[in-house]
């Protein structure tokens, strides 16, 4: 390669805090020796975002006698034992980044099968890593990549990683996964100590693997969170000793991006908020914190503030109430700022003629949700269903924007009015204006077949219709129709969200498929902006993968409602005299009468004859029951995205296969022309998905 090029790459390595290795033909072996010890590498090796001649890779190699650094020699071979070593380098370990480092790895070939390792200066060696390069852009063969979420390591087991590793070993080599990404939760910040739980969570048999060095108790002492970046530390120490998700790191190189656990549970730019504490809690520092644990522990290519080699930089920030916004919700407080751009998440990758890969940040530039405010609580007094009507959330949701900017003046639910504190605000926004200027942007720009949006909050509004409820479940009032259950991602985000599709739609963008996380449950269908009984018009295909091991929806609500509440009916099936069935999935994609209908008949058969077809067409399938992973396959004529559900991961599965498997179900998107709706064609391929269909 030439001299100009190595120069691009040693620029790319010093922007991204990485040691460099440079690739060519042939490297003599290394006179200092290799023998694994585990032990010193407690944490493993990962690599990440590869490009087709690139790949960053990653260690921590910990020391404990008092010194502040240390060299380690990076090796890269061609051949899983080593005989052709293809790069070396070395790279150094610093106490103040907690012993990590990054190597960014040039002069690949694309489409390669690259292993890696790291040897330290008296021979003892990493355990050996797995990973690949991206297709160069005009490679038209099949690309395939699995997208995975919310790994909550106290709750349950990674069994799904064990299951995806063991399925892509016995896959024929051209239908093996190329990377994971992995939209979020990838730890979580809050955790209960044993005297903290009161009584069993669940189903699940809850461990206590993180202690922190300070931390504090949170949300009226139900739980501790970091209070320190040694303690945010502490969470990727322990994550990354499960021995599946160290294994998964070891195979395939990981494309990453945070949620809001990473931070903090109801975290928004650098606010934190908990439940049983008043008002919002300044807390630039910890985002800062968190920001440089996750740096730390991600070979991702974001860059630090330092701009350096080998440390992330933190700004000085300081902890300082944030009062005032712009009018995108952004806070202006300096250190807000500060904290907020301390690590830019956001950014694009190619992987061959079909990938256009664009990942947004959906925490950090979001503006204050507009339902936590307690002007609106008045309209909800007394009320026992917790459905918020559409055309309600639309006016709060929009502010001044609503109707073309003729918002009401009055929020009104059933008899029950309040001002409509939102009529002079501006709508508000996940991405912020200049994320959601430069996302539109690159979906105008990309060029594969697929442009897939990976997006840690999922899409598929979940819309309910309990303007046919009887009044034994419920009383809803007359003529608010439609609701939605939820509010806090992208499905009630009707305004910003509007906004993107349409802009899909005026470009003659095709092959647009988001690939989403959060919401521990499996989902497909069609990106649209509206609904019936407005125009349904899908710009794109839609997906949310199922959690790796946190706590669904199905789950909690087998626990939390009780038999003789008059709403379990919609959300729990008895019938038959075996566990609770998820109703709710048919709730969600069939309506009131439907789920009402097999909770009392227990016949499907009727339940879909029952069906409301206007309720859901954006859908073809959801189960709040699932858990696993995803896996997506691309080429110049179709997507084929399959559900891998696993049993509820309770403890570890002993075998090498990840255990047994509830289904596999198959979704099948052939690429359409500007102008044409997509169509999906679902099928159950293994297993039995129950309510989902």
């Amino acid at each position: 390669m030439q001299t100009l090029d190595r120069r691009h790459f040693l620029k790319l390595a010093a922007a991204l805090g990485a040691t460099l290795a440079w690739g060519c033909a042939h490297v003599p072996l290394p006179s200092v020796g290799w023998r694994e010890r585990r032990d010193l590498y407690p944490q493993g090796v990962a690599s990440g975002d590869p490009d087709e001649h690139s790949v960053l890779i990653w260690t921590r190699r910990p020391y404990a006698d008092g010194r502040k650094d240390a060299t380690l020699l990076v090796e890269v071979a061609d051949d899983p034992a080593f005989t052709r070593m293809i790069a070396t380098a070395t790279t150094r370990v610093l106490a103040q980044s907690d012993w990590t480092c990054r190597v960014l790895v040039g002069d690949l070939k694309p489409a390669h099968e690259y292993w890696y390792r790291f040897v330290d200066a008296d021979g003892n060696g990493s355990r050996i890593g797995r990973t690949l390069t991206a297709p160069a852009h005009d490679d038209p063969r099949p690309s395939r990549f699995a997208f995975v979420s919310c790994q909550s390591l106290p709750e349950g087991a990674m069994n799904a990683y064990r299951k995806m590793i063991w399925e892509d070993e016995h896959a024929a080599p051209g239908e093996r996964l190329g990377f994971v990404l992995h939209l979020g939760d990838f730890v979580y910040e809050v955790v209960q100590y044993p005297d903290q739980l009161k009584s069993p969570r669940y189903d699940r048999k809850i461990t206590f693997p993180i202690k922190f060095p300070k931390g504090k108790t949170v949300a009226k002492n139900r739980f501790w969170a970091p209070d320190s970046l040694d303690d945010y530390r502490v969470l990727y120490h322990a994550y990354l000793q499960d021995p599946d998700l160290q294994d998964a790191r070891a195979r395939w190189p990981f494309v990453a991006m945070w949620d809001n656990h990473e931070f903090s549970w109801q975290g928004w730019q650098s606010i934190q908020q908990f439940p049983g504490t008043d008002g919002w809690v300044p807390a630039q520092t910890l985002k800062v914190a968190a920001m440089q644990a996750w740096f730390e522990y991600q070979p991702a290519r974001v860059t630090a503030p330092s701009r350096s080699l080998e440390t992330f930089g933190a700004p000085h920030v300081v902890d300082t109430l944030v009062k005032d916004f712009d009018d995108d919700g952004l806070g202006t407080e300096p250190n807000n700022l500060a904290a907020i751009d301390s690590l830019i998440g956001y950014r694009a990758l190619r992987w061959g003629r079909h990938i256009d890969l664009i990942i947004t940040d959906q925490r950090s530039y979001r503006s204050h949700d507009p339902g936590d405010r307690d002007e609106i609580n008045p309209l909800f007094e007394n009320d026992t269903l917790g459905f918020v009507p559409e055309e309600l959330w639309a006016q709060v949701d929009a502010g001044r924007d609503y109707a073309n900017g003729h918002p009401p003046a009055k929020l009104s639910f059933g008899d029950k009015s309040v001002a409509n504190y939102r009529a002079g605000e501006a709508p508000q926004t996940m991405l912020g204006a200049k994320q959601k200027a430069w996302f539109i942007e690159q979906l105008r720009g990309a060029k594969a077949t697929w442009k897939i949006w990976g997006n840690s909050l999922g899409t598929p509004d979940q819309r309910v219709d309990p303007q046919n409820l009887p009044a034994t479940v419920g009383k809803y009032p007359e003529g608010a129709g439609y609701a939605t259950i939820d509010l806090h991602d992208w499905g009630a985000m009707y305004h910003e969200r509007a906004e993107i599709f349409d802009a899909v739609r005026d470009a003659g963008i095709t092959g647009l498929a988001i690939v989403a996380g959060d919401r521990h449950s499996f989902w497909a269908g069609y990106a649209a902006k509206a609904l019936p009984p407005a125009a349904f018009e899908p710009v794109g295909v839609t997906f949310v993968g199922g959690s790796i091991s946190s706590v669904g929806t199905a789950e909690a609500n087998e626990h939390n409602i009780k038999k003789d509440d008059p709403t379990r009916p919609l959300y729990l099936a008895d019938a038959g005299g075996g566990p609770p069935q998820a109703n709710i999935n048919l709730l969600l994609r069939h309506g009131v009468r439907s789920a009402l209908e097999y909770a009392s008949s227990g016949d499907l058969q009727k339940a879909h004859a029952a069906s409301n077809p206007e309720l859901a067409p954006h859908l073809t399938f959801v189960d709040l029951g699932g858990h696993g992973y995803a896996t997506v396959r691309v080429d110049a004529e179709r997507m084929v995205t399959e559900f891998v559900c696993i049993p509820r991961p309770i403890e570890r599965s002993p075998g090498e296969d990840g255990g047994p498997l509830r289904y596999r179900v198959r979704h099948e998107v052939p690429i359409w022309r500007a102008g044409e709706r997509p169509q999906m064609r679902t099928t159950v391929v293994e297993g039995d998905a129950g309510l989902a269909v």
